[in-house]
């Protein structure tokens, strides 16, 4: 009977072929066999061809996710099991095929195969590139084999690497190294070739991009002057026209200095330009820079709040700010900030009005005393109009 847990029929994997070239790679295998058994095919170059588009993958393989699907195939691509063709139809399907040509066979063959179990896996032959002989490497299961230690590439492959415009020097120069990562990893493969033209390809595109960038690589010169586009994407920012034309000088100087060769120098300028007035403009937020106060000055609204927080009176602090620029101005004293002193100047007169106020009755009556037995009285009085204390 059976069970609910097993609603459908299970797959059946070789284990041999799952430790040839991986689980996942043979699960796939498997199920591409079992869809081409049980769809229509077309018949090419003595292959059978099975049209599958991306719905048709997530629904074969509902236990992967749809990256995971690409990343499986294009390992079986890459080990010459299974080949892809794009299919002029429709853009989301392609012709998949087991790399397996399809022989005659004999009828006693015929009923060997009609023994076996089902879902045993065939046995595959991975088709060889034309004029291609078989890699001098012991075989392992399933045809594959390991990389031999004196490996070389078929000619068939660097023909096509010629068709990419590899030389032959560049791409032989590679072989010792490709050998010696295979035979490190002892991994077996179906097609050394086929692996190896694959690694030229990529090591020819890395080479192309670093002979690019070296070829963009100018020293600095004096007469170096930014690009309309990097002026204009800092001019987009809101940085001052001024601001990057003073600022290439002192650019320029410091990358001559150094005798540095780069390929980006309007980028490099766009940055520089870009954080020398994040400092400029903080510090214009925030000078530090002592300076004499000049005659017209008048302290900012957030001293008034400060003020006001304080609960002294506006008013009072407004007539204050002549007599305050009065005094500055004749010290001719530079200061990093007169808005703080200027608020300390009026805290002290206010605390100073506030006790003369509740004080006043006796403070005269006796400077009234003072002035007619006693000259200290006359001292004192004079010390409290010619107090400076709060300028300290």
């Amino acid at each position: 009977m059976q069970s609910s847990l097993v609603p459908e029929r299970p797959l059946v994997i070789s284990p041999t072929l799952a430790a040839t070239i991986g689980l996942d790679e043979a699960v796939m295998l498997h199920v591409l066999s079992e869809l081409m058994a049980h769809r229509p095919l077309r018949e090419k170059n003595r292959l059978r061809w099975l049209a599958l588009d991306n719905a048709d993958l997530c629904k074969a393989f509902p236990f992967w996710a749809f990256i995971d699907i690409k990343r499986v195939q294009n390992s079986l691509q890459e080990l010459g099991l299974v080949l892809l063709e794009p299919d002029d139809a429709r853009s989301d399907s392609c012709w998949y095929a087991i790399n397996q040509i399809k022989d005659s066979e004999e009828p006693a063959t015929r009923s060997t195969r009609e023994q076996m179990p089902t879902g045993a896996p065939p046995t595959l032959r991975p088709r060889q590139p034309p004029s291609a002989a078989p890699d001098p490497s012991a075989a392992g299961p399933q045809g594959a084999s390991y990389i031999a230690p004196g490996w070389q590439p078929e000619e068939a492959w660097l023909q096509h690497c010629r068709q990419h415009n590899i030389p032959d020097e560049f791409a032989l120069g590679l072989v010792p190294g490709f050998i010696s990562y295979w035979r490190d990893r002892r991994q077996a493969r179906f097609s050394w070739g086929n692996a190896f033209y694959k690694h030229v390809l990529r090591e020819w595109r890395q080479e192309q991009n670093r002979r690019g960038l070296s070829e963009l690589e100018t020293a600095m010169s004096a007469e170096w002057w930014p690009s309309d586009d990097a002026l204009g994407i800092l001019e987009r920012s809101g940085i001052n026209a001024s601001f990057v034309e003073d600022a290439v000088p002192e650019f320029v100087l410091y990358w001559r200095e150094r005798g540095v060769s780069n390929g980006a120098w309007n980028t490099r300028f766009i940055e520089h330009v870009r954080r020398q007035w994040s400092k400029f403009t903080a510090t214009m937020d925030h000078d530090t820079q002592p300076r004499r106060i000049e005659a017209d000055w008048q302290p900012n609204s957030s001293c008034f709040d400060v003020l006001r927080l304080a609960e002294i009176d506006e008013d009072f602090a407004r007539s204050k700010v002549s007599e305050f620029v009065l005094y500055w101005r004749d010290t001719n004293q530079a200061q990093a900030s007169w808005n703080t002193r200027f608020l300390q100047y009026i805290k002290f007169q206010w605390a100073r009005q506030l006790t003369s106020a509740r004080q006043w009755g006796q403070t005269d009556a006796h400077d009234q005393s003072a002035s007619g037995k006693n000259p200290q009285g006359l001292a004192a009085a004079y010390q409290r109009l010619t107090d400076r204390s709060w300028a300290e």
